[in-house]
């Protein structure tokens, strides 16, 4: 079994939907800087993404109680456009040959993909899919980060 969700950018926001357009989470841009929380339908902050590095490099950590649970590291824009996301026994890759479609990789082990679908007036739109024993409150801020790393390249 897998579940398939949706990340919409909407401005300095996201929202993650079922199939159903059912919202699940809202992804919140906060304060100064590259700081996103992930809340849940309650208003609940579940995660935080933090861009730790910006450039031919984007990196990322995803903050679980104000410690840094994933270190997210884009290895490449270009060539073979992957994102590593390391914590403990935890060892992630959302690789792509075209920066639009990514595999989600869980310790070598392909779990899921997400597709880049160009919505209206520029704007994206992640499919996410993955299956459900691999699933966790933290994997939509995944298609964020690729929004982020992979965005305006994807708009040339």
């Amino acid at each position: 079994m897998s579940m398939d969700l949706v990340v919409v950018s909407k401005g300095t926001k996201y929202v993650v939907q079922d199939k159903k357009s059912r919202v699940l989470y809202n992804v919140k841009k906060k304060g100064f800087g590259q700081r996103y929380v992930l809340l849940d339908t309650s208003n609940y902050h579940l995660y935080t993404l933090l861009q730790t590095a910006e450039g031919r490099k984007p990196a990322f950590s995803i903050i679980l109680n104000d410690d840094e649970f994933l270190k997210l590291s884009c290895k490449s824009l270009f060539l073979d456009p992957t994102i590593i996301a390391e914590g403990k026994n935890m060892n992630y890759s959302i690789a792509s040959k075209d920066r639009k479609n990514f595999d989600i990789l869980f310790n070598g082990v392909t779990v899921g993909h997400i597709a880049t679908k160009q919505a209206m007036a520029g704007v994206f739109q992640y499919d996410l899919n993955i299956e459900n024993t691999a699933f966790d409150d933290y994997i939509p801020l995944f298609a964020v980060a690729i929004d982020i790393a992979f965005g305006d390249i994807n708009k040339q």
